[in-house]
């Protein structure tokens, strides 16, 4: 298995806030090899995320596009870290009523899934701008000049999948874009140049009237 960066450059030795602000692939792989496959996917499972269901199917391209997950359950996932390390379940509808009478209610009971802490640090890495330079331009897509906001692209092999998530303490949004046959994009850095600019608009427009807010600092 030889991975790459999307860019084709290979860097040398960077930091861990480097490779997850900058989404360099050859340190995630590597990091999966010291985490274990099982591992990486029972936290991804406390995350939420129920479709890597089958764990000996998998190996270190997991972490690069191995693995089919649904958007909306890698949004859900990114809403643990937002929401200080506690999942609240995805929910399609909240409550049913006729008239003023309440038919049916959804009340999903939220639980912790992630250590608090370890929440804040991901916050921390995927809101810092400065970070992202050297991959990505200091005012790309993935930048608010009026408010905090983290963001995480991906790019899977062969430009098929391009995907952006992010996220403020009170909203998550994730946005993909791919071809319905599966064909590449054939274009280099999809995720920031392709779905990013659209993950903006909705984001802009979903905080225009929120007031800004700021993640808790780690410690």
């Amino acid at each position: 298995y030889h991975p790459g960066n999307y860019d084709e450059k290979f860097r040398g030795p960077v930091t861990l806030r480097q490779a997850i602000a900058q989404s360099i692939n050859v340190p995630s792989v590597k990091l999966l090899y010291l985490a274990g496959v099982n591992d990486a996917i029972k936290l991804a499972q406390d995350l939420g995320i129920t479709s890597l269901t089958d764990p000996n199917r998998y190996s270190l391209s997991l972490v690069l596009g191995g693995a089919e997950v649904q958007l909306i359950e890698m949004v859900s996932a990114y809403g643990v870290f937002a929401n200080d390390g506690i999942l609240a379940p995805k929910t399609f509808i909240l409550e049913v009523k006729q008239g003023e009478e309440l038919l049916e209610e959804k009340r999903d009971e939220p639980r912790a899934a992630l250590d608090t802490n370890i929440a804040r640090i991901i916050n921390d890495i995927l809101s810092d701008n400065e970070a992202r330079i050297g991959v990505f331009q200091r005012y790309s897509s993935l930048y608010f000049s009026d408010r905090q906001v983290a963001a995480k692209t991906g790019t899977t092999q062969e430009y098929r999948d391009a995907w952006t998530i992010g996220y403020t303490p009170s909203i998550v949004a994730g946005v993909w874009v791919g071809n319905n046959d599966n064909t590449p994009i054939q274009q280099k850095g999809s995720g920031v140049l392709a779905a990013a600019p659209i993950w903006h608009a909705f984001m802009a427009s979903a905080t225009v009237k929120m007031l800004p807010e700021e993640f808790p600092r780690p410690e």
